[in-house]
């Protein structure tokens, strides 16, 4: 069912000669498309504006032109077929952003739009859920925004995939074009950044290469980590890297790992990336993950019942993108069961939640136990393999037996900060995969801790 953003009216179809449609019309569009394509439906629909139908074209007004971009790369068939089911006439729909007064003739980016990552409407500062998890990175992007070339430069953002650095990358290309349209912003993969190098070479093209890339207000590169083990990209953006910052222009990277531990990358871009901000982005906790599925749910227009939301959120714990599938899949199966989620079917779909969430005390209380040293040296500073070892076991099963993040785990175990919870996990981890013994004990740890809190 639609919720009251979705439901909102807008301005009816004016009468034209050819076409007096009823003032419902542009509703019926709406529900349609909101009916068959569920996946493609926004909030902002409701902000939508039809104008004139005539000659057969329906023109739609977008707010901006990253709203204008998405519906005609994503809704442009699904629209059409509404507005044919509306009519009942052979319709076509074309897709317009407001201009502004003070934007006529601004120009937007400082390249073809085809070479460039294309801004989602849905990847705003608004539609961001902060938490322990992202706090520090969502903060520092924020404040990039705000004052560009100064704040943070470079700004890094690293962390596993379907965490939310993309969504902050272009929160903050959509803050700065909002506030200067004539902002040169280019926002891009590391894949066209290489692609473009290569070109520039085989076409004798450099001096166009370095123009491109060294004339603009900012770059934003996405997945930096793909320019290892190209010696020339490397150099090639070592020179642009130097010539941007120098110049106070914004630099913004995003990587799945923070940049010393991206393979083969030279120690000189390593060293720049780090002069910077490095934000980590890691696994959300509950309460944060039960926050970005109501936010997901309020976008797509999609009730979902609270009861709902903590299964999905404590079932899915892995990334965002999971949580938003899983929502998509329960907005699509509720077609089945008269357009309402419930929790008993969805309980079907996704199993029982599992028992209360294993308490971080318990865990150390059964690793302690088993390795015979006591609590208040496992939280203490002593750095022996003696406690070391029961103390990187415990930070590890914290994380997987607990919704936790980072920063909480690390505050069980003396106010260590996230980067050695982060340690101690990888360390384990590595052990697991070829010590069967550890694997075992790990096991019965984790049983008994269940058990413990069933």
């Amino acid at each position: 069912m639609l919720d009251a953003a979705c439901a909102a009216l807008i301005p009816a179809f004016y009468q034209t000669q050819m076409v007096t449609p009823q003032t419902t019309l542009w509703d019926d569009v709406i529900g349609q498309v909101r009916l068959t394509h569920p996946s493609l439906s926004r909030g902002w629909f409701a902000e939508l504006e039809a104008s004139d139908l005539q000659h057969g074209v329906l023109e739609i007004m977008a707010k901006n032109s990253a709203q204008a971009r998405y519906l005609d790369q994503h809704c442009r068939v699904a629209f059409q077929e509404a507005a044919q089911a509306a009519t009942g006439r052979l319709v076509t729909v074309r897709f317009r952003a407001e201009v502004l007064p003070d934007q006529e003739g601004a120009l937007q980016t400082p390249l073809n739009p085809d070479e460039e990552l294309c801004l989602s409407p849905d990847y705003t500062f608004e539609h961001f859920v902060t938490g322990p998890c992202n706090r520090l990175a969502h903060a520092a992007a924020v404040a990039v925004s705000e004052d560009p070339g100064r704040a943070y430069n470079p700004y890094f953002i690293h962390g596993p995939v379907g965490l939310g650095k993309t969504h902050l990358l272009q929160a903050i290309c959509h803050v700065i074009r909002k506030r200067d349209p004539h902002a040169r912003y280019l926002y891009i993969s590391s894949e066209t950044f290489i692609n473009h190098f290569i070109e520039a070479i085989e076409h004798g093209a450099m001096h166009q290469f370095r123009y491109r890339y060294r004339h603009v207000d900012g770059l934003v590169i996405d997945d930096v980590q793909f320019l290892a083990e190209r010696e020339r990209s490397q150099e090639a953006f070592f020179h642009t890297f130097n010539a941007l910052y120098q110049s106070h222009r914004q630099i913004i990277l995003s990587a799945d790992c923070p940049p010393n531990e991206i393979p083969s990358l030279e120690e000189r871009l390593v060293s720049r990336f780090n002069s910077g901000l490095v934000a980590l982005l890691e696994r959300p906790c509950l309460e944060t993950r039960m926050a970005i599925v109501r936010k997901k749910a309020k976008l797509r227009c999609i009730e979902v019942p609270e009861d709902v939301v903590r299964l999905v959120a404590t079932k899915i714990d892995t990334n965002i993108r999971d949580l938003e599938g899983a929502l998509i899949k329960l907005d699509a199966l509720s077609q089945g069961y008269d357009g309402r989620i419930r929790l008993d079917w969805a309980r079907k779909e996704f199993g029982a939640p599992p028992g209360r969430p294993v308490p971080i005390p318990t865990i150390l209380e059964a690793v302690a136990a088993h390795f015979h040293v006591k609590i208040a040296e496992i939280q203490g500073k002593k750095r022996s393999k003696v406690i070391t070892h029961p103390r990187h076991v415990s930070m590890y099963l914290a994380r997987k037996l607990t919704a936790q993040s980072l920063e909480e785990i690390g505050g069980y175990f003396g106010g260590r900060d996230h980067t050695t919870v982060l340690h101690a996990s990888r360390v384990i981890a590595a052990q697991l995969e070829t010590d069967k013994e550890l694997q075992a004990l790990m096991n019965d740890i984790a049983a008994q801790v269940k058990n413990a809190h069933p």
